[in-house]
């Protein structure tokens, strides 16, 4: 299986946002981040298109300045690891996947937890 996992465990290549290329498609993965909370609006396709996390955009979980700070690539090669930045992102990602699932259709949670909810396993991989 291909997988381009990112520092916190995401996996690029199911994520909605990151393979949405049409109009259409950008607008529905907009609706969709505002329907379980990760947008407070619906934004422009602008705002929600994905070309993957890098070391230039801002993480939300301050992981980027992290693995900087350490000197490392990945989260899983610091000797700190696993620290409570990890620890409490995998809280939020619990409950961002509570959320899902009260909010989504099967389809849409089915989709959503490719790409978000196995975090743990994919920072050991």
């Amino acid at each position: 299986m291909l997988e381009k996992i990112t520092l916190c465990g995401d996996n690029c290549l199911e994520c909605p946002r990151y393979q949405a290329q049409s109009d259409q498609e950008l607008r529905a993965v907009a609706e969709l981040w505002h329907k379980v909370g990760w947008r407070g609006a619906i934004v422009s396709n602008e705002e929600i298109r994905c070309s993957g996390c890098s070391s230039h955009k801002q993480c939300t979980y301050r992981l980027v300045e992290c693995v900087q700070e350490h000197r490392v690539h990945k989260c899983n090669q610091c000797a700190q690891f696993p620290c409570q930045k990890i620890a409490d992102m995998l809280q939020r990602s619990k409950e961002y996947q509570q959320r899902c699932l009260e909010v989504c259709t099967p389809q849409e949670y089915a989709r959503l937890a490719r790409a978000f909810f196995d975090k743990e396993n994919n920072l050991r991989k």
